[in-house]
């Protein structure tokens, strides 16, 4: 699908370049310099300077509604948001099972989580008080 999308990008892309480019001409037309008469419904500050003819609003209108089409094909597929369905999926895979470095190209996610270099760990003193327990005990 990535073809077709980036076949709806350009196409998305030429036909704004396009609009743009005729808008451009229409502002420089002498009858667009005339003014437009106001608007009952915008207030002054809204109101626009140059009246556009309806192709080129359809025209702009169309290429923006392709390329947010194009875009949203061309997109990679979207990640699980849940961490451990990711986590889940990634221990599965052929290249994290065969990393055994944490954080080269696989490994273990929640190794980072579990070696916590920062925190209290918690499981070395539990060892070690338990040692210093046997040895007051002689």
């Amino acid at each position: 699908m990535a073809v077709g999308a980036t076949a709806i990008n350009i196409l998305g892309f030429v036909f704004l370049s396009h609009a743009v480019y005729s808008a451009y001409e229409h502002s420089l037309l002498p009858s667009a310099s005339q003014p437009t008469p106001p608007s009952r419904l915008l207030p002054s500050f809204l109101d626009p300077r140059v009246n556009l003819p309806l192709d080129i609003t359809l025209e702009t209108l169309f290429s923006v509604l392709l390329l947010c089409v194009g875009v949203v094909l061309s997109s990679p597929e979207l990640k699980p948001i849940q961490w451990n369905v990711w986590a889940g999926r990634l221990e599965r895979s052929k290249e994290a099972r065969a990393t055994k470095e944490v954080g080269v190209g696989g490994g273990n996610p929640f190794a980072g989580v579990e070696e916590r270099p920062g925190f209290l760990d918690i499981r070395g003193q539990r060892k070690e008080f338990a040692r210093w327990v046997r040895e007051g005990e002689r």
